[in-house]
């Protein structure tokens, strides 16, 4: 049974439908039509696939991004995230840093913002992965997101990335059912949106292959 959950698979769809974006996936009628009813409400995936400045990859890991911190919701206000690692101010698709101020976040801002992480993450993932070429679209925006959400600290560290640099794919993607846990009350516990991330994420890697 699949593990990606079906707002994700028909935002990733949609990204295929409005974008030309294949990756490798392939699209039955069914779910051209789940697809194309998803492409008409959602102005977030739209953007993404009309961005002609952003790798196949990026594209899937905006898409994935936003499903896993908003659900495809805009977040415009910031807030604090209780959750994360020094419960730091965050607005958008998880945008943290010194940039995120107490103002109202446009869309437009917040995909300036979204898009400026992804690349940077791209750009990591690209200079630690020495068989990167080699993976197809899917694999690539696994790891995109995963230095996006973890930070590259993390990923350069990682039993992730030692498999993978030693040819062992399979292995690295099923690395990411592990990166499930988050720090509640100074305890580390499984948190339900990170089970989700971590599990489809180690799905949509293998999908890649």
């Amino acid at each position: 049974m699949s593990k990606i959950p079906d707002a994700l698979r028909a935002g990733i769809l949609a990204l295929v439908l409005l974008g030309g974006v294949g990756g490798g996936y392939v699209v039955g009628e069914r779910e051209q039509a789940i697809a194309a009813a998803e492409a008409k409400r959602n102005e977030y995936i739209q953007a993404v696939a009309e961005d002609t400045s952003t790798s196949t990859a990026v594209k899937i890991a905006m898409v994935m991004g936003s499903y896993y911190e908003s659900s495809y919701r805009h977040i415009g206000d910031p807030y604090i995230d209780k959750l994360g690692k020094g419960q730091p101010l965050t607005v958008c698709n998880g945008i943290t840093g010194p940039e995120v101020v107490l103002r109202y976040y446009t869309p437009t801002d917040c995909y300036r913002l979204e898009k400026a992480r992804y690349i940077r993450s791209e750009a990591a993932a690209k200079r630690l992965l020495r068989l990167w070429d080699g993976y197809g679209a899917f694999t690539q925006a696994t790891f995109i997101d995963f230095l996006h959400n973890k930070g590259e600290g993390a990923f350069a560290s990682s039993t992730m990335l030692r498999k993978a640099n030693a040819g062992d794919l399979v292995g690295a993607c099923r690395e990411n059912p592990r990166w499930n846990r988050g720090t509640v009350n100074g305890v580390s516990v499984a948190l339900p949106g990170l089970m989700i991330r971590a599990d489809a994420n180690g799905e949509l890697c293998e999908d890649g292959l």
